[in-house]
Protein backbone atom coordinates (compact mmCIF):
# COMPACT_ATOMS: atom_id res chain seq x y z
CA UNK A 1 0.00 0.00 0.00
CA UNK A 2 1.24 3.92 -0.63
CA UNK A 3 1.63 5.53 2.58
CA UNK A 4 1.34 9.09 1.13
CA UNK A 5 -1.45 10.96 1.62
CA UNK A 6 -3.46 11.36 -1.97
CA UNK A 7 -3.21 15.08 -3.20
CA UNK A 8 -7.03 15.58 -2.07
CA UNK A 9 -6.66 14.38 1.48
CA UNK A 10 -3.25 15.72 1.98
CA UNK A 11 -5.36 19.47 1.56
CA UNK A 12 -8.03 18.55 3.37
CA UNK A 13 -6.10 17.63 6.53
CA UNK A 14 -3.97 20.43 5.98
CA UNK A 15 -6.55 22.72 6.34
CA UNK A 16 -8.38 20.46 8.95
CA UNK A 17 -5.34 21.01 11.00
CA UNK A 18 -5.18 24.85 11.03
CA UNK A 19 -9.08 24.76 11.34
CA UNK A 20 -8.40 22.82 15.06
CA UNK A 21 -5.35 24.55 16.10
CA UNK A 22 -6.69 27.61 15.70
CA UNK A 23 -10.49 27.44 16.19
CA UNK A 24 -11.64 24.39 18.10
CA UNK A 25 -9.43 23.81 20.46
CA UNK A 26 -9.08 27.37 21.75
CA UNK A 27 -12.69 26.87 22.11
CA UNK A 28 -12.43 23.71 24.25
CA UNK A 29 -12.77 26.14 27.23
CA UNK A 30 -15.25 28.12 26.12
CA UNK A 31 -17.20 24.93 25.62
CA UNK A 32 -16.53 23.82 29.36
CA UNK A 33 -17.63 27.29 30.62
CA UNK A 34 -21.05 27.71 28.66
CA UNK A 35 -21.92 23.58 29.66
CA UNK A 36 -20.76 24.37 33.98
CA UNK A 37 -22.46 27.61 33.51
CA UNK A 38 -25.73 26.02 31.81
CA UNK A 39 -25.97 23.12 34.75
CA UNK A 40 -27.45 21.56 32.11
CA UNK A 41 -25.58 17.85 31.18
CA UNK A 42 -27.21 17.61 27.79
CA UNK A 43 -26.76 21.40 27.19
CA UNK A 44 -26.35 22.58 23.74
CA UNK A 45 -23.57 24.64 23.86
CA UNK A 46 -23.83 28.00 21.24
CA UNK A 47 -20.29 27.44 20.45
CA UNK A 48 -20.70 24.55 19.11
CA UNK A 49 -22.97 25.81 16.23
CA UNK A 50 -20.61 28.76 15.88
CA UNK A 51 -17.99 26.27 15.22
CA UNK A 52 -20.53 24.38 13.00
CA UNK A 53 -21.76 27.00 10.71
CA UNK A 54 -17.31 28.02 10.21
CA UNK A 55 -16.79 24.34 9.26
CA UNK A 56 -19.13 24.61 6.37
CA UNK A 57 -17.57 27.76 5.25
CA UNK A 58 -14.46 26.03 5.12
CA UNK A 59 -15.29 22.77 3.44
CA UNK A 60 -14.58 20.67 6.32
CA UNK A 61 -18.26 19.25 6.69
CA UNK A 62 -19.82 16.09 6.15
CA UNK A 63 -15.91 14.20 5.65
CA UNK A 64 -16.79 11.14 6.36
CA UNK A 65 -19.23 10.22 3.50
CA UNK A 66 -17.83 7.85 1.18
CA UNK A 67 -20.70 9.10 -1.15
CA UNK A 68 -20.90 12.32 -3.70
CA UNK A 69 -23.03 15.16 -1.55
CA UNK A 70 -23.17 18.79 -2.00
CA UNK A 71 -20.86 19.15 0.80
CA UNK A 72 -18.25 16.38 -0.51
CA UNK A 73 -17.18 14.77 -3.71
CA UNK A 74 -16.57 11.65 -1.37
CA UNK A 75 -13.76 10.43 0.20
CA UNK A 76 -12.14 6.69 0.27
CA UNK A 77 -11.75 4.96 4.08
CA UNK A 78 -7.88 5.66 3.40
CA UNK A 79 -8.34 8.82 2.40
CA UNK A 80 -10.65 9.53 5.33
CA UNK A 81 -8.43 8.00 8.12
CA UNK A 82 -5.72 10.92 8.74
CA UNK A 83 -8.65 13.16 8.95
CA UNK A 84 -10.72 11.36 11.72
CA UNK A 85 -7.16 11.61 13.51
CA UNK A 86 -7.12 15.19 13.29
CA UNK A 87 -10.60 15.71 14.07
CA UNK A 88 -9.78 13.51 17.70
CA UNK A 89 -7.20 15.76 18.70
CA UNK A 90 -10.18 17.66 20.02
CA UNK A 91 -13.47 16.00 22.04
CA UNK A 92 -15.38 18.01 20.28
CA UNK A 93 -14.01 18.18 17.15
CA UNK A 94 -15.91 15.42 15.34
CA UNK A 95 -19.18 16.91 16.26
CA UNK A 96 -18.25 20.48 15.07
CA UNK A 97 -17.39 18.34 11.41
CA UNK A 98 -20.73 16.75 11.27
CA UNK A 99 -18.37 13.35 11.86
CA UNK A 100 -19.96 12.07 15.33
CA UNK A 101 -21.22 8.62 16.12
CA UNK A 102 -23.86 7.21 15.80
CA UNK A 103 -24.92 10.13 13.24
CA UNK A 104 -22.21 9.11 10.63
CA UNK A 105 -23.24 5.58 10.98
CA UNK A 106 -27.34 6.55 10.66
CA UNK A 107 -26.33 8.73 7.37
CA UNK A 108 -24.38 6.23 5.57
CA UNK A 109 -27.16 3.78 6.55
CA UNK A 110 -30.01 5.92 4.88
CA UNK A 111 -27.86 7.00 2.20
CA UNK A 112 -27.20 3.05 0.97
CA UNK A 113 -30.69 1.58 1.83
CA UNK A 114 -32.98 4.77 2.33
CA UNK A 115 -35.80 5.60 -0.04
CA UNK A 116 -36.21 8.85 -1.45
CA UNK A 117 -39.06 10.11 0.76
CA UNK A 118 -36.39 9.06 4.05
CA UNK A 119 -33.73 10.49 2.62
CA UNK A 120 -35.42 14.13 2.35
CA UNK A 121 -37.45 13.47 5.46
CA UNK A 122 -34.21 12.15 7.71
CA UNK A 123 -30.89 12.29 5.56
CA UNK A 124 -31.39 15.87 4.53
CA UNK A 125 -31.77 17.48 7.91
CA UNK A 126 -28.91 15.56 9.22
CA UNK A 127 -26.15 16.23 6.29
CA UNK A 128 -27.02 20.00 7.11
CA UNK A 129 -26.51 19.37 10.85
CA UNK A 130 -29.81 20.60 11.46
CA UNK A 131 -31.07 17.23 13.75
CA UNK A 132 -29.15 14.37 15.17
CA UNK A 133 -29.88 11.00 15.26
CA UNK A 134 -29.61 7.77 17.84
CA UNK A 135 -29.02 3.76 16.81
CA UNK A 136 -30.72 1.55 18.94
CA UNK A 137 -29.67 -2.29 19.06
CA UNK A 138 -28.33 -2.82 22.18
CA UNK A 139 -30.64 -4.43 25.05
CA UNK A 140 -30.24 -4.69 29.00
CA UNK A 141 -31.52 -8.27 28.97
CA UNK A 142 -29.87 -10.27 26.51
CA UNK A 143 -25.75 -10.11 25.36
CA UNK A 144 -25.66 -7.87 22.51
CA UNK A 145 -22.17 -8.52 21.65
CA UNK A 146 -23.99 -11.30 19.45
CA UNK A 147 -27.10 -9.17 17.69
CA UNK A 148 -28.71 -12.43 17.28
CA UNK A 149 -29.85 -12.19 20.62
CA UNK A 150 -31.83 -8.94 20.32
CA UNK A 151 -35.83 -9.44 21.51
CA UNK A 152 -37.31 -6.29 20.21
CA UNK A 153 -39.99 -7.74 18.29
CA UNK A 154 -41.11 -5.61 14.51
CA UNK A 155 -44.31 -6.87 13.65
CA UNK A 156 -46.64 -5.87 10.72
CA UNK A 157 -50.58 -4.75 11.69
CA UNK A 158 -51.81 -3.42 8.93
CA UNK A 159 -50.29 -0.46 6.94
CA UNK A 160 -48.18 -0.05 10.69
CA UNK A 161 -45.06 -1.60 12.25
CA UNK A 162 -45.65 -2.33 15.64
CA UNK A 163 -42.47 -1.76 17.85
CA UNK A 164 -41.79 -3.28 21.28
CA UNK A 165 -39.01 -3.32 23.30
CA UNK A 166 -36.30 -2.39 25.85
CA UNK A 167 -32.65 -0.76 24.62
CA UNK A 168 -30.17 0.88 26.72
CA UNK A 169 -26.88 2.46 26.35
CA UNK A 170 -28.09 4.53 23.09
CA UNK A 171 -25.87 7.26 22.10
CA UNK A 172 -27.49 10.39 21.52
CA UNK A 173 -30.64 9.89 22.69
CA UNK A 174 -30.67 12.74 25.08
CA UNK A 175 -29.36 14.97 22.70
CA UNK A 176 -32.39 17.95 22.41
CA UNK A 177 -31.99 17.32 18.70
CA UNK A 178 -32.18 14.07 18.46
CA UNK A 179 -34.75 13.45 16.16
CA UNK A 180 -34.55 9.84 14.93
CA UNK A 181 -34.11 6.80 15.94
CA UNK A 182 -32.80 3.67 13.83
CA UNK A 183 -34.34 0.53 15.70
CA UNK A 184 -33.07 -2.90 15.13
CA UNK A 185 -35.33 -5.83 16.16
CA UNK A 186 -36.77 -9.14 15.36
CA UNK A 187 -39.24 -9.18 12.40
CA UNK A 188 -39.52 -13.39 12.10
CA UNK A 189 -37.93 -15.79 14.96
CA UNK A 190 -38.88 -18.44 12.51
CA UNK A 191 -36.34 -16.83 9.86
CA UNK A 192 -32.97 -17.69 9.97
CA UNK A 193 -30.79 -16.97 12.10
CA UNK A 194 -29.15 -13.85 10.49
CA UNK A 195 -32.59 -13.16 8.31
CA UNK A 196 -34.68 -12.47 11.83
CA UNK A 197 -33.70 -8.98 12.02
CA UNK A 198 -34.86 -5.57 10.43
CA UNK A 199 -34.35 -1.78 10.89
CA UNK A 200 -37.26 0.77 11.38
CA UNK A 201 -37.17 4.44 11.21
CA UNK A 202 -38.91 6.37 14.72
CA UNK A 203 -39.53 9.93 15.17
CA UNK A 204 -37.59 10.21 19.26
CA UNK A 205 -40.99 12.02 20.33
CA UNK A 206 -42.92 9.36 19.48
CA UNK A 207 -45.00 9.30 22.75
CA UNK A 208 -44.81 5.30 23.40
CA UNK A 209 -40.87 6.02 23.34
CA UNK A 210 -39.59 6.93 26.73
CA UNK A 211 -36.49 7.71 27.64
CA UNK A 212 -35.83 6.21 31.14
CA UNK A 213 -32.71 7.39 32.19
CA UNK A 214 -29.39 8.48 31.30
CA UNK A 215 -26.06 6.21 31.88
CA UNK A 216 -23.71 6.90 32.92
CA UNK A 217 -19.72 6.02 31.87
CA UNK A 218 -17.02 5.90 35.03
CA UNK A 219 -19.45 8.50 36.32
CA UNK A 220 -19.31 10.87 33.03
CA UNK A 221 -22.40 12.05 31.93
CA UNK A 222 -21.73 12.11 28.24
CA UNK A 223 -23.32 15.20 27.06
CA UNK A 224 -25.25 13.34 24.06
CA UNK A 225 -26.44 11.05 26.49
CA UNK A 226 -26.14 7.06 26.73
CA UNK A 227 -29.53 6.17 27.51
CA UNK A 228 -31.68 3.25 28.51
CA UNK A 229 -35.13 3.37 26.49
CA UNK A 230 -38.46 1.72 26.10
CA UNK A 231 -40.70 1.22 23.75
CA UNK A 232 -43.97 0.27 24.36
CA UNK A 233 -46.60 -0.41 21.31
CA UNK A 234 -44.67 1.93 19.07
CA UNK A 235 -46.69 2.05 15.89
CA UNK A 236 -44.84 3.67 12.81
CA UNK A 237 -45.82 2.90 9.19
CA UNK A 238 -44.93 0.26 6.95
CA UNK A 239 -43.17 2.97 4.76
CA UNK A 240 -40.62 3.85 8.08
CA UNK A 241 -39.01 -0.04 7.04
CA UNK A 242 -35.33 0.80 6.38
CA UNK A 243 -34.45 -1.67 3.52
CA UNK A 244 -36.09 -4.40 3.65
CA UNK A 245 -37.44 -7.09 5.80
CA UNK A 246 -34.83 -9.07 7.43
CA UNK A 247 -32.36 -7.14 6.14
CA UNK A 248 -31.38 -5.35 9.62
CA UNK A 249 -28.62 -8.00 10.73
CA UNK A 250 -26.60 -7.41 7.15
CA UNK A 251 -27.11 -3.78 7.31
CA UNK A 252 -26.01 -3.63 10.75
CA UNK A 253 -22.89 -4.88 9.48
CA UNK A 254 -22.54 -2.66 6.92
CA UNK A 255 -22.37 0.29 8.90
CA UNK A 256 -20.52 -1.07 11.78
CA UNK A 257 -17.14 -1.52 9.58
CA UNK A 258 -16.40 2.16 8.19
CA UNK A 259 -17.99 3.23 11.71
CA UNK A 260 -14.83 1.35 13.19
CA UNK A 261 -12.20 2.46 11.25
CA UNK A 262 -13.85 6.65 12.31
CA UNK A 263 -13.74 5.05 15.95
CA UNK A 264 -10.33 3.95 16.20
CA UNK A 265 -8.87 7.19 14.05
CA UNK A 266 -10.33 9.42 16.49
CA UNK A 267 -8.56 7.37 18.95
CA UNK A 268 -5.41 8.14 17.80
CA UNK A 269 -6.03 11.52 17.69
CA UNK A 270 -7.05 11.40 21.23
CA UNK A 271 -3.74 9.46 22.08
CA UNK A 272 -1.58 11.97 19.96
CA UNK A 273 -3.63 14.49 22.55
CA UNK A 274 -2.13 12.70 25.62
CA UNK A 275 1.03 12.19 24.29
CA UNK A 276 1.18 16.04 23.93
CA UNK A 277 0.65 16.83 27.44
CA UNK A 278 2.15 14.24 28.94
CA UNK A 279 5.31 16.07 26.77
CA UNK A 280 4.53 19.42 27.92
CA UNK A 281 3.91 18.46 31.00
CA UNK A 282 6.85 16.59 31.75
CA UNK A 283 9.48 19.10 30.63
CA UNK A 284 7.78 22.01 32.58
CA UNK A 285 7.26 19.87 36.07
CA UNK A 286 10.38 19.60 38.27
CA UNK A 287 10.84 16.59 40.72
CA UNK A 288 13.81 15.10 42.13
CA UNK A 289 16.16 17.61 40.98
CA UNK A 290 15.27 18.45 37.80
CA UNK A 291 12.08 18.09 34.81
CA UNK A 292 10.70 15.27 34.73
CA UNK A 293 11.61 14.92 30.94
CA UNK A 294 14.98 14.19 32.08
CA UNK A 295 14.01 11.13 34.02
CA UNK A 296 14.79 7.94 31.84
CA UNK A 297 11.62 6.27 33.50
CA UNK A 298 9.33 9.29 32.12
CA UNK A 299 12.26 9.07 28.79
CA UNK A 300 10.79 5.38 28.30
CA UNK A 301 7.37 5.93 28.78
CA UNK A 302 7.12 8.76 26.13
CA UNK A 303 8.99 6.55 23.61
CA UNK A 304 6.98 3.40 24.73
CA UNK A 305 3.90 5.91 23.76
CA UNK A 306 5.08 7.26 20.56
CA UNK A 307 5.87 4.05 19.27
CA UNK A 308 2.87 1.90 20.44
CA UNK A 309 0.99 5.11 19.00
CA UNK A 310 2.68 4.64 15.59
CA UNK A 311 1.65 0.69 15.02
CA UNK A 312 -1.60 0.99 15.62
CA UNK A 313 -1.98 3.69 13.00
CA UNK A 314 -0.23 1.92 10.77
CA UNK A 315 -2.25 -1.11 11.41
CA UNK A 316 -5.71 1.03 11.15
CA UNK A 317 -4.49 2.69 7.67
CA UNK A 318 -3.94 -0.96 6.39
CA UNK A 319 -7.41 -2.07 7.41
CA UNK A 320 -8.73 1.04 5.68
CA UNK A 321 -6.79 0.36 2.56
CA UNK A 322 -8.09 -3.60 2.75
CA UNK A 323 -11.73 -2.04 2.77
CA UNK A 324 -10.72 0.09 0.06
CA UNK A 325 -9.25 -2.29 -2.59
CA UNK A 326 -11.24 -5.56 -1.43
CA UNK A 327 -14.09 -4.64 0.32
CA UNK A 328 -15.16 -4.72 3.83
CA UNK A 329 -15.79 -8.56 3.73
CA UNK A 330 -12.37 -9.24 3.28
CA UNK A 331 -10.90 -7.12 5.36
CA UNK A 332 -13.17 -8.14 8.22
CA UNK A 333 -10.27 -9.51 10.02
CA UNK A 334 -8.35 -6.28 9.88
CA UNK A 335 -11.36 -4.02 11.05
CA UNK A 336 -11.26 -6.52 14.15
CA UNK A 337 -7.58 -6.11 14.82
CA UNK A 338 -7.93 -2.90 15.04
CA UNK A 339 -11.31 -2.61 17.29
CA UNK A 340 -8.99 -4.71 19.67
CA UNK A 341 -5.52 -2.95 19.55
CA UNK A 342 -6.12 0.62 19.11
CA UNK A 343 -8.47 1.27 22.24
CA UNK A 344 -5.91 -0.72 24.12
CA UNK A 345 -3.23 1.27 22.92
CA UNK A 346 -5.22 4.45 23.50
CA UNK A 347 -6.26 3.51 26.94
CA UNK A 348 -2.59 2.77 27.62
CA UNK A 349 -0.75 6.33 26.59
CA UNK A 350 -3.48 8.15 28.47
CA UNK A 351 -3.50 6.42 31.44
CA UNK A 352 0.70 7.07 31.26
CA UNK A 353 -0.52 10.93 30.74
CA UNK A 354 -2.40 10.82 33.82
CA UNK A 355 0.55 9.22 35.77
CA UNK A 356 2.80 11.59 34.71
CA UNK A 357 0.30 14.53 35.49
CA UNK A 358 -0.21 12.96 38.90
CA UNK A 359 -3.47 14.09 40.94
CA UNK A 360 -4.02 17.15 38.55
CA UNK A 361 -4.53 13.92 35.54
CA UNK A 362 -7.78 12.44 37.34
CA UNK A 363 -9.49 15.87 37.17
CA UNK A 364 -11.44 18.21 35.29
CA UNK A 365 -8.71 20.37 34.21
CA UNK A 366 -7.19 18.14 32.30
CA UNK A 367 -9.08 16.17 29.38
CA UNK A 368 -7.71 12.63 30.13
CA UNK A 369 -9.53 11.56 32.75
CA UNK A 370 -12.73 11.82 30.86
CA UNK A 371 -10.84 10.37 27.39
CA UNK A 372 -9.73 7.34 29.55
CA UNK A 373 -13.42 6.74 30.29
CA UNK A 374 -14.11 6.64 26.60
CA UNK A 375 -11.93 4.62 25.40
CA UNK A 376 -12.27 1.90 27.85
CA UNK A 377 -16.15 2.61 26.79
CA UNK A 378 -14.87 1.75 22.82
CA UNK A 379 -13.72 -1.55 24.01
CA UNK A 380 -17.00 -2.28 24.34
CA UNK A 381 -18.75 -0.66 21.52
CA UNK A 382 -19.32 -2.10 18.28
CA UNK A 383 -18.92 -5.58 19.99
CA UNK A 384 -16.14 -6.60 22.99
CA UNK A 385 -12.29 -7.49 22.25
CA UNK A 386 -13.31 -11.15 22.98
CA UNK A 387 -15.66 -11.01 19.83
CA UNK A 388 -13.24 -9.51 17.43
CA UNK A 389 -10.63 -11.90 19.03
CA UNK A 390 -12.40 -14.60 17.86
CA UNK A 391 -13.14 -12.80 14.01
CA UNK A 392 -9.22 -12.87 13.95
CA UNK A 393 -8.51 -16.20 15.57
CA UNK A 394 -11.26 -18.00 13.73
CA UNK A 395 -9.63 -16.45 10.25
CA UNK A 396 -6.14 -17.22 11.21
CA UNK A 397 -7.23 -21.18 11.93
CA UNK A 398 -8.57 -21.57 8.53
CA UNK A 399 -4.77 -21.56 6.96
CA UNK A 400 -4.52 -24.51 8.92
CA UNK A 401 -7.85 -26.31 8.03
CA UNK A 402 -6.05 -29.03 5.52
CA UNK A 403 -3.81 -30.36 8.52
CA UNK A 404 -6.62 -32.09 10.00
Amino acid sequence: MDFALSPKSADLVSRLETFVTERIRPAEAEYQKQMEDSRDPHYRPPIIEELKNEAKVRGLWNLFLPHKTKWTDGLSNLDYAPLAEVAGRSAIGPEVLNCSAPDTGNMELLTMFGTDDQKEQWLKPLLEGEIRSAFLMTEPKVACSDATNIQTSIERDGDEWVVNGHKWFISGAANSHCTLGIVMGKSDPTAATHLQQSMVLIPMNHPNLKVIRDMTVFGYNNREGHCEVVLDNVRVPVSNLLGEVGGGFAMAQARLGPGRIHHCMRSIGAAERALELLCVRAKARVAFGGPLAEKGVIQETIANCRIQIDQARLLTLHAAWLMDTVGNKEARGAISAIKVAVPMMASRVIDRAMQVHGAAGLAQDFPLAEAYALQRYLRLADGPDEVHRGVVAKLELRKYEDLR
